[in-house]
Order: C-alpha cells, then sequence, then structure tokens
C-alpha cells in the first residue's frame, strides 16, 4: 500500500507538473506578457496529485481488499506528508531570488501592437486593443476598438501596478472542452488556497490538509457500492470532483459573508471549511462502519 501510493503519488505530481508547465508555456505565448513559473505549475500540479493520490489509494485498498480502517489510516498520513513536504519545498523555493531582468523573458511585440480577442461563437464581436507603448508596458496609453463603437483612448494607469493590468489574449484558437477548463481553474484555487494556508502557519495548513484529507478518505464507500469496478471508479470521480468543487466554494467571499453572522466571531471564517470537512467524514466513516457492521450480520445470519 505504501509503495503503490508513493509511486502514484510521484507520477501524478511530476507528470502534471510537467504538462502544467508546457501549458502554461503556451499561455505565456498566448497573452504576449509575463513569465512562465516553474513553481505555478507545481502547485496546481501538488493539488491533483493529493485528490488523484488519494482516489488510486482507495481504490487500491478495495481491489486489493486490504483492510480498511488500516488503508485509510496509511492514505491519510502518507498524503498529509507528502503534500505537507512538498509544499514547504516550493515555498521555499519561492523565496529564492529571481534572476536579472536580462535572464527573464522577453515581452513580444512592440509600440502599436494590436491585441484581439478570438472571433467565435461565445465572442461574436471581438475587441481590439491598441498598445501605444508595447506589451512590454501594458497600463500605459492605449487605444481599444470595439465593433459598432467610436474607438476609445485610454490614458495612462497613474498609480497601477503594469502587471496587474490584464491583456486580451492574442488570436490563437482554444478547443478545450468546458469541463475540463473549469477543473484546471478549480484545481489552481485549490492550489492557491493550500499555498495562503500555509502561509499563514504550518498548524492552520494541516488543520486544513487534515480535514481535507480526512473527508476525501472517507468516500471509501463510494467505490463499493456496486460490483462493476468501472462504475465504483467513475462514481468515485464524481465524488472527488464534487469534493473540490465544495472546496473552491468555501473559500468565495460570498460564502465567508454568509458564515460571519452566524460565528459573531466566536470562530474565524478560515476554520468553517475545516470543521465541515471533519464533520461531514465523521458521517462517511461511521456511515462505512455501520454498513460493514450490517453486512457482516446478515452474512452471519444466512449462515
Amino acid at each position: 500500500m505504501v509503495l503503490f501510493f508513493t509511486i502514484a503519488f510521484a507520477v501524478l505530481f511530476l507528470a502534471m507538473t510537467g504538462m502544467r508547465f508546457m501549458a502554461l508555456r503556451l499561455e505565456w505565448v498566448r497573452s504576449l506578457s509575463g513569465q512562465t513559473d516553474f513553481i505555478v505549475a507545481a502547485r496546481w500540479a501538488l493539488s491533483l496529485a493529493l485528490y488523484g493520490g488519494i482516489l488510486l489509494g482507495l481504490i487500491y485498498a478495495v481491489v486489493e481488499r486490504l483492510f480498511a480502517p488500516a488503508a485509510i489510516v496509511c492514505i491519510i498520513l502518507l498524503s498529509v506528508g507528502f503534500t505537507a513536504g512538498i509544499g514547504q519545498w516550493l515555498e521555499n523555493l519561492s523565496n529564492v531570488p529571481a534572476g536579472t531582468p536580462a535572464d527573464r523573458p522577453q515581452t513580444l511585440g512592440g509600440p502599436g501592437l494590436i491585441l484581439s480577442n478570438p472571433v467565435s461563437p461565445m465572442r461574436p464581436n471581438g475587441i481590439a486593443i491598441v498598445l501605444l507603448q508595447g506589451p512590454g508596458e501594458p497600463a500605459r496609453a492605449r487605444v481599444v476598438a470595439d465593433p459598432g463603437s467610436p474607438m476609445l483612448f485610454q490614458p495612462e494607469f497613474a498609480g497601477l501596478d503594469h502587471s496587474l493590468v490584464n491583456l486580451p489574449p492574442a488570436p490563437f484558437n482554444s478547443d478545450t472542452p468546458w469541463f475540463l477548463q473549469n477543473l484546471a481553474i478549480d484545481l489552481r484555487l485549490s492550489a492557491e488556497n493550500l499555498q495562503n494556508r500555509l502561509g499563514e502557519g504550518m498548524a492552520p495548513f494541516l488543520l486544513y490538509l487534515g480535514s481535507l484529507v480526512f473527508l476525501l478518505s472517507s468516500l471509501m464507500f463510494i467505490l463499493k457500492l456496486g460490483t462493476w469496478p468501472l462504475a465504483n471508479f467513475f462514481l468515485g470521480l464524481l465524488a472527488f470532483r464534487g469534493v473540490l468543487a465544495l472546496e473552491t466554494l468555501f473559500i468565495t467571499y460570498q460564502i465567508q459573508e454568509v458564515f460571519a453572522p452566524f460565528l459573531q466571531g466566536r470562530l474565524s471564517v478560515s476554520f468553517v471549511a475545516p470543521v465541515i470537512f471533519l464533520i461531514a467524514g465523521l458521517f462517511a466513516h461511521l456511515y462505512s462502519l455501520l454498513a460493514h457492521l450490517a453486512r457482516r450480520q446478515a452474512s452471519h445470519a444466512t449462515v
């Protein structure tokens, strides 16, 4: 179990880091500005490896008919250990000073560059932006051309960090299905959430990570619902996707504003998600235990 989980987690993390890094490289070419960051790709892959590693570990435990409590404890310890260790390593790596400006990628194009959103069924009217000072200084003066409207001159954004100004993509088409894009967005939000928790300290990070892993490990009963392993696997995928969506929902500002009046300062809003994860995980583990006892009693009764 330990060997399988270690290999699965490592393969997922390394493979997804490489794929995400290449995707960011392509996105850098599309946006014509910014710098590809290996650490960003690794953090995204770490979140995917966390979910994928736990799911594969649970499937392995079900297929090999391992003792469920021991397998769950092993998965929890390995998941928390690997995620916390790699997360701390990435945090330390991000504190290393960047190279000189000459070592960084240069922006493409020059003054007068025209950027436009691709015209598609989702965007019937493409908007063009003329960067008068080039993509290297997107917050400087520019001209916006919206079909059906007069051209708009936008002066320099005084006092605004140039890195915060978003540019439209260059006219490259993306045929990625929406559900994959949505999954990638949720994984990115999950990775940013783990990074923020780690920035608050190791104790809040371990509390949140432990509660999340505890909830994910409690979904083992879903992989035993039917007699068809492939159907159980897809049910497990849907369940894990639901937990990921729930995690990203809890970190939104709107949901935190909903919880704040009920807490009335007795508990920090940041602890709401871990508490909910722990309670839901306890109910799921309790259900698994009661279902196991019921099946065992039924088997003894038939004998």
